[in-house]
């Protein structure tokens, strides 16, 4: 059954799409959501029991701080892709799904490495599990592209590009602080920079050399210019739940000294 804008308007009570903040469609047998494209000031929506098997559509809805997927369709994790594209969410229910598996701890620290700003999974999400989820979470792949057009016909798969079509890229500092920036835009929902749009930067104006580890140091330095408050939050926490890991993780042989002594 397709979610159509007539019965969207008709149970939330509302005269057009874009004033719609609040919906409960539970139990609608619904497979096709693809009007969510055009409602992007949703901000709870229910759809809990239907058929839905693709997020795809919900990507749009930047807006959206609470979602309900008890009892859907959805075979695989890499549906949650489409999520992180939602800087705001902070509530999910995806239990009873067929990608939830028979591995509960599997599949929520999967989930929540994937998706580090939910404050609940399915009823709730502690600091430690979410430091668990950081450091040894499975980490979750991309869905596969859609290979119709808009009127629906296949179209032919193109061959992968190299993977390093210049020589020299390895040695380039700006492909990799790009690289590591790119990947945490990506853990905030934001979209990735070009490298024709990425900021000039020199490691000597944070006091990092060449490293490895100063790249990701200077993505991270990067992207507090362009993160507002909610973001910046989003962000202490997760630093902050990484640093009691491994504060725990470290005391845990001075421990085991002084039993033994």
């Amino acid at each position: 059954m397709k979610l159509t804008r007539k019965l969207v308007l008709a149970r939330a009570k509302a005269s057009d799409l874009d004033s719609v903040k609040k919906l409960n469609c539970w139990g609608c047998n619904l497979t096709d959501i693809s009007i969510f494209t055009e409602m992007p000031n949703i901000e709870v929506l229910t759809l809990s029991t239907n058929k839905i098997v693709s997020l795809e559509h919900i990507s749009q809805c930047q807006s959206l701080t609470e979602l309900y997927l008890r009892r859907n369709a959805i075979e695989s994790l890499s549906e949650l892709h489409h999520l992180k594209l939602l800087p705001r969410l902070r509530v999910l229910w995806l239990a009873e799904n067929p990608c939830c598996g028979q591995d509960p701890l599997k599949y929520r620290l999967a989930v929540l490495r994937t998706l580090p700003q939910l404050h609940k999974l399915d009823n709730q999400v502690t600091e430690d599990e979410l430091a668990q989820a950081l450091e040894e979470g499975e980490e979750i792949g991309a869905p596969p592209a859609s290979l119709t057009d808009t009127n629906g016909v296949a179209e032919p798969q193109q061959e992968p590009a190299l993977a390093n079509p210049l020589p020299d890229i390895e040695s380039d500092p700006l492909h990799y602080c790009m690289e590591e920036t790119n990947k945490i835009r990506e853990q905030l929902g934001m979209r990735p920079l070009s490298r024709e749009k990425f900021p000039s930067f020199s490691s000597r104006d944070t006091g990092c050399s060449l490293g490895r580890k100063s790249h990701v140091l200077d993505a991270v330095l990067l992207l507090l210019k362009e993160l507002d408050p909610e973001e910046l939050q989003v962000l202490h926490k997760a630093a902050e739940n990484r640093l009691r890991f491994l504060q725990r993780r470290d005391a845990q042989p001075e421990r085991t000294d002084i039993i033994q002594h």
